[in-house]
């Protein structure tokens, strides 16, 4: 049975003492004070579990704003309608009210009258909060104004200093994580179960530090050797403690699926951190929404499977061509049909222990036919509205093994040791062909033409592991590749020939049109996404630039 370890409270109320009678000066006697709170381990934790749900949780439908998705309703980015807000929930004082709360508790912890370790293990989660809310502030805006004190409503200098370089930024970012990994729990420590051990600060660590790494090298920012050596170093240490292991029951063909619907995560030991669902208590409605507006996947996503044997198929003898999702499918990675739903898929199973299974792609619920099951679970009792008790992961250890490949391969460190140790303990999971540098060949239609043949194909394993994960337009970022969102394929879905038309119910797929290769076409008004380098930041909104022109200069690209 599932144990709740993190508990949720309401923010704390800090009350302004009265300066006159001396009955008016005593503290409250039954609410929470400023002088009288943060006294023992129990307010400092109650204080820091409000970060919890901000942690960012993966779920199968995170990538609509990338080339591996098409959404129904176009995203205003990709679509060129994005303008400049005059206000963002993302600048705004409430926007910035957890990066307030964690710099409030960074000046006031150590008045709790407990051992120096301990109070710096809570610390340590302080800061693993904050370098995580700054790395999303500088994702969204690159330069922002680093805040170290804990600033109220009233303050003159709330969010009112200039912006400092996405650089310096990052540099302080590096240092909490390294005062996170330093000084957190140990992951051995039952009593920081569910929370911020040093294996989980080592994961967000390795995620940003790699993301860093790589936006400095492909931005042409410099110093990117610090970032990608901390990601090197953090994924080490996750992977020498020997406490993870890639997930498997033997099931080659179900596993990789089955690991995004389980019910209980606590000691699966892919599982660095996840975000535990208990019936009645906390519980999400994921599947439900899944099954409600199937997530697609684009024509450029399918394509990037290489076959079994690890062949891109623009070189691959055993590629069948995409006539039908069923010549797409065979001898593909076994992770294609535990990623897109294809005939013979259990999409239900009744109570009366039968199953509904999957014939025909499901049109138009699925805009593109390629329908994305990550997370999705046949159990009607998931289907429940907002009662869904599946597990998600926060951090899991495949992540950190595709870190160590990319990082190592970026500092010309990736041996064959190191993808035997990575890429292709992921890819004995599914009993998909491990990865021989020796034999890569550059596949013709990379979207890397001049990148090296074993980063590309890290690339792939990446975008195909992590698919839906809420990774891939991230991953754009950092390698500056935003333009392949206007790749044709990246809004494109799976060929509805005539004679797979003619399968389906004609109300049914009547309205749906599609190119001179019979490919879907999810937006009937265009026949490629627009991309512009401006949007590798988002605009700061002009009422911050109005209040605080010290805020100026605006992101490159963007005027009124």
């Amino acid at each position: 049975m599932k144990k709740i370890h993190i508990v949720y409270i309401l923010a704390l109320v800090l009350l302004a003492a009265c300066k006159r009678e001396d009955f008016l000066d005593r503290f409250p006697q039954d609410g929470i004070s400023d002088p009288t709170y943060f006294k023992n381990e129990n307010d400092l934790k109650l204080y820091l579990n409000r970060f919890y749900d901000a942690l960012p949780v993966q779920r199968g439908n995170g990538e609509n704003n990338s080339d591996n998705f098409v959404p129904g309703t176009r995203n205003p980015l990709l679509a060129g309608e994005y303008v400049i807000p005059s206000t963002d929930a993302n600048w705004s004082y409430t926007g910035w009210a957890n990066i307030r709360y964690t710099n409030y508790f960074l000046q006031r912890y150590q008045r709790a009258e407990i051992a120096d370790a301990l109070k710096n293990n809570y610390a340590a989660e302080a800061r693993f909060f904050r370098a995580l809310f700054y790395w999303e502030k500088v994702k969204r805006f690159g330069a922002v104004p680093w805040i170290s004190t804990d600033l109220t409503d009233t303050s003159s200098v709330m969010l009112y200093g200039p912006r400092l370089p996405h650089k310096q930024v990052m540099d302080s970012v590096l240092a909490d994580l390294n005062f996170a990994v330093t000084n957190a729990a140990l992951a051995t420590n039952t009593q920081f179960a569910g929370r911020i051990t040093q294996d989980v600060a080592q994961a967000l660590k390795a995620r940003i530090a790699l993301w860093e790494g790589t936006f400095r090298k492909y931005h042409a920012l410099g110093d990117e050797q610090t970032f990608l050596r901390a990601a090197v170093e953090a994924s080490e240490a996750l992977i020498s403690s020997n406490r993870y292991v890639i997930w498997k029951t033997g099931n080659p063909n179900s596993d990789y699926y089955n690991l995004f619907i389980q019910e209980e995560l606590k000691g699966n030991k892919e599982s660095i951190l996840a975000r535990r669902h208990i019936k009645d208590v906390s519980m999400h409605n994921l599947t439900r929404q899944l099954s409600d507006a199937w997530p697609s996947y684009s024509k450029a996503f399918v394509k990037s499977f290489l076959d079994k044997n690890g062949t891109p198929i623009a070189l691959s003898p055993l590629y069948k061509g995409d006539a039908t999702l069923d010549d797409e499918r065979t001898d593909r990675d076994p992770r294609f049909t535990q990623l897109i739903a294809t005939r013979g898929f259990n999409f239900f199973s009744n109570t009366n222990g039968t199953r509904d299974t999957m014939t025909l792609s499901r049109l138009p619920a699925t805009v593109t036919g390629y329908a994305g099951i990550k997370n999705y679970s046949p159990d009607p009792v998931q289907w429940n509205a907002n009662q869904s008790t599946l597990d998600l992961f926060i951090f899991r250890y495949a992540e950190i093994l595709l870190i160590n490949a990319e990082a190592k391969a970026e500092l010309g460190e990736a041996t064959q040791v190191v993808i035997d140790a990575t890429i292709n303990k992921i890819r004995d999971r599914v009993g998909m062909a491990p990865m021989v540098i020796t034999a890569l060949v550059k596949d013709p239609a990379s979207d890397f033409p001049t990148l090296a043949v074993l980063l590309d194909e890290i690339r792939r394993e990446r975008r195909i592991e992590l698919a839906a994960e809420g990774f891939r337009f991230d991953d754009l970022l950092r390698w500056k590749a935003g333009q392949l969102s206007e790749k044709p394929e990246s809004i494109l879905g799976m060929k509805l020939t005539p004679a797979q038309r003619a399968l389906y119910p004609a109300g049914q797929v009547n309205s749906i049109q599609v190119d001179a290769n019979f490919n879907i076409r999810v937006y009937t008004n265009i026949t490629s996404r627009i991309w512009n380098d401006k949007y590798y930041l988002y605009p700061v909104p002009t009422n911050e630039l109005t209040l605080n022109p010290a805020l100026l200069p605006q992101n490159t690209g963007w005027t009124n």
